[in-house]
């Protein structure tokens, strides 16, 4: 790579950080540190064409259009010609043809790589008063998001078979790892929502790799299996659960450690078909698990010590589960990622890895205001966030020297004031006020019900 190439990489690297407030040498100033530009440099060595969108320029772009208002790739067209404009370059055609051909030829693994490293890395550096008795806590759920009706989004994630042909959406299921102290997405894994290997506990035995020694798993009851908690442990992971709807608690046996409390031996499960008996013959017979009821609910976990923790803070703990909850509503909602807008498989993939990879550099932002304002990254409210970052986001970029860092001081502090409201036990009814205009609904494929209205316009015409 020449001199001038690994130069404009630089610069590209370095927009994109100024535009999250990334600058300087505080604790969440290098979410992309030189390692991270020579990664990134190391996966450009390629040859490729000077173009009016080189890789680097074509991800950031691609960043701003999920976190914009509008997102659309007309959009994006404008904004490069005024960025070109603006630096004396040649105008770029307002046609969006170049930028879609640029967003094919960039490499998935740039946006996946990046985002997964922003994630874990903003969470390793999380300090400990914002962590779980010092320990970190990671979250898993899985959600679904919808995309256009296209043959090929079509045969890789199928949409309902309770819905028609042409009447329904393909949809996909992502299942996530987020930090619980962070909010940062730390490892995902898109899949079909029907088929072997589809399901929540193929999505979360997938990232069981994700998770470190002192890590703590924090999901629901679906993913309390004798097998995912067993992939925990071997990582040297605790997990705490709900327990599963059909495993049977008797607090009368085991080894009791207070009221409701107990330890007790689960045996290993039959060999699953797909399962060798050498790799069967490799798992323990029993594994030692806590069981415990506390508000209502019985919770499972490996945390065996109830001087470490009680029933009581289990049950707290378990309460923040429900943070993933808010976090997915804050990716399908506030991104809107909830609809997708790529027309084929490959380009669906890397639109969900630039999504994540926007979201975990918001994420980023909040926690250095967090730090300067000395509250949990958490307590600051995403969207706002999100929101002052799009308002400043051309100065970001453009800024330099003195000026930069003085912007980001402002823009940093302006976001520690964004704290959310403090709403214990707050409830909602999971129900619309907001009616919706009363349309039939669309009963046949639309150029179907088009050839319909054509048809009987021609009847209705006056020879």
């Amino acid at each position: 790579m020449n001199d001038n190439k690994v130069e404009r990489v630089r610069q590209n690297v370095m927009m994109l950080k100024q535009q999250f407030l990334q600058g300087g040498t505080g604790v969440f100033d290098q979410v992309l540190g030189d390692r991270e530009i020579a990664a990134v440099a190391a996966v450009l060595v390629e040859p490729h064409r000077e173009r009016i969108y080189p890789p680097l320029d074509t991800l950031r772009l691609f960043v701003g259009q999920v976190l914009s208002a509008d997102r659309a790739c007309q959009d994006v067209v404008s904004r490069r010609l005024s960025e070109r404009t603006a630096q004396g370059q040649s105008a770029n055609a307002l046609n969006t043809g170049a930028y879609c051909d640029a967003r094919k030829r960039l490499p998935i693994e740039l946006p996946v790589t990046l985002g997964i490293l922003a994630g874990e890395r903003l969470e390793a550096m999380m300090p400990p008063a914002w962590r779980w008795h010092g320990r970190c806590v990671k979250l898993f759920d899985g959600t679904t998001i919808t995309m256009p009706d296209t043959p090929s989004n079509q045969q890789t994630y199928p949409q309902s078979r309770e819905q028609k042909p042409g009447l329904g959406f393909p949809i996909a299921r992502i299942g996530a790892l987020i930090g619980l102290s962070s909010g940062s997405i730390l490892g995902y894994q898109v899949a079909a929502c029907k088929g072997k290997g589809t399901g929540e506990q193929s999505l979360l035995a997938n990232l069981l790799y994700q998770l470190n020694e002192s890590d703590i798993l924090l999901a629901d009851a679906l993913l309390a299996t004798w097998w995912i908690i067993h992939g925990a442990m071997n990582r040297g992971a605790d997990v705490v659960m709900a327990q599963h709807g059909v495993r049977i608690t008797d607090f009368t046996r085991g080894q009791r450690l207070g009221k409701n409390d107990h330890l007790v031996q689960w045996p290993r499960p039959p060999k699953p078909k797909a399962m060798s008996a050498e790799e069967y013959a490799d798992y323990p017979e029993f594994i030692t698990m806590r069981e415990v009821k506390i508000n209502g609910r019985i919770l499972v976990t490996t945390l065996l010590d109830p001087a470490f923790a009680s029933a009581q803070s289990l049950g707290a703990l378990y309460k923040m589960r429900w943070n993933i909850e808010v976090d997915f509503r804050t990716i399908k909602a506030t991104l809107e990622m909830d609809m997708l807008r790529c027309k084929s498989q490959p380009m669906v993939d890397k639109e969900i890895a630039v999504y994540i990879l926007a979201y975990n550099l918001v994420r980023w932002a909040m926690a250095k205001a967090a730090l300067l304002a000395d509250v949990l990254p958490r307590m600051l409210s995403f969207a706002g966030a999100k929101r002052l970052l799009g308002t400043f986001a051309d100065q970001l970029r453009r800024t330099s020297g003195d000026q930069i860092r003085n912007l980001i001081t402002t823009v940093t502090a302006c976001m520690a004031t964004l704290r959310l409201p403090h709403r214990p036990d707050r409830i909602e009814p999971r129900a619309k006020k907001r009616r919706p205009k009363n349309l039939p609904l669309l009963t046949l494929p639309r150029q179907v019900a088009r050839d319909l209205i054509y048809a009987q316009r021609s009847l209705n015409r006056v020879p």
